[in-house]
């Protein structure tokens, strides 16, 4: 019983980890029809800006934190600027760009700091365990599944109560119309593309906190099972990647510790495959 709540846990703060990448790349695929391959860069850069801050200018962890998550939002909205906005009607071009902006950000990261993983401080209020049901559980697996709490709130609010999430899901059906109207589509699409950003900067300083340490290719990797928790989830369905991020974060745990080392990551491609047979369009297939 201990192993299986120990494993739960784990997988559910994983989960968290995966969601939190994810909201932003289902948000910006679902809501501008953007396939954003440089995701997993404003990851590790909100990685990095928040190692750098904890651990070379001597920030608070929460401090470092936010100064990670505000310096991946700032990439995010110079990325839809510069990169994004001049090839919304090329959607080919967009994968390409961004391909290259997610090669590119990776390996400046590395000319900088070096290849080597750094070690991330832990704070010493999150660095300890408690004891839920008998197993001992590691503290900052409660903050991860927290944050990502909070941003699927924050996330299905600002669609449903905010003027700026009815101006992007209307923009999305018919931005000619809205436009007429003499509303400015381009500024709602900079602010979902900021979210998703800070969503995805969020998850790379609180990754330091889960697996110890940030290197360059973190959020690289992390943004293949990202891809997979969107395409699971549906499409643009940011409730949808919440339900998928669990059963992904669950899945890997629990075949990794019951199975060989390493068959987690074929679990999730397998649980994909059945899913997809059974619901082409994932678990929703629609917005929020």
């Amino acid at each position: 019983m201990n192993t299986v709540v120990l494993l739960t846990c784990t997988g559910l703060g994983l989960g968290a980890l995966y969601f939190l990448v994810a909201s932003g790349l289902s948000l910006i695929f679902g809501l501008m029809d953007v396939l954003n391959f440089a995701h997993g860069a404003l990851l590790s850069v909100g990685a990095y800006a928040a190692w750098w801050a904890a651990a070379e200018a001597g920030m608070s962890f929460w401090l470092a934190v936010l100064f990670g998550t505000a310096i991946g939002t700032l990439a995010s909205v110079l990325l839809e600027l510069a990169v994004i906005r001049p090839l919304y009607s090329r959607p080919r071009d967009q994968i390409l760009a961004t391909v290259g902006v997610g090669l590119a950000l990776p390996a400046l990261l590395m000319g900088v700091w070096g290849a080597d993983a750094r070690p991330f401080p832990q704070p010493e209020e999150l660095s300890g365990t408690v004891s839920l049901l008998g197993a001992v559980v590691p503290v900052n697996r409660f903050v991860l599944m927290g944050a990502a709490l909070v941003i699927l709130l924050l996330l299905r609010l600002f669609l449903a109560r905010t003027r700026y999430g009815l101006i992007v899901r209307a923009g999305v059906e018919d931005r000619a119309m809205v436009t007429a109207l003499g509303i400015d589509v381009r500024r709602a699409f900079t602010l979902v593309f900021a979210i998703g950003g800070a969503a995805a900067a969020l998850g790379g300083a609180l990754a330091g906190l889960y697996f110890g340490s940030v290197n360059p290719g973190q959020g690289t990797g992390l943004l293949v099972f990202a891809f997979v928790v969107v395409v699971m989830g549906g499409m643009g369905s940011v409730t949808g990647a919440a339900v998928a991020s669990a059963a992904v974060g669950l899945v890997q745990q629990f075949a990794n510790y019951y199975t060989a080392a390493g068959l987690g990551d074929l679990s999730v491609v397998v649980l994909l495959a059945v899913l997809l047979l059974v619901r082409p369009r994932g678990l929703t297939g629609r917005l929020a």
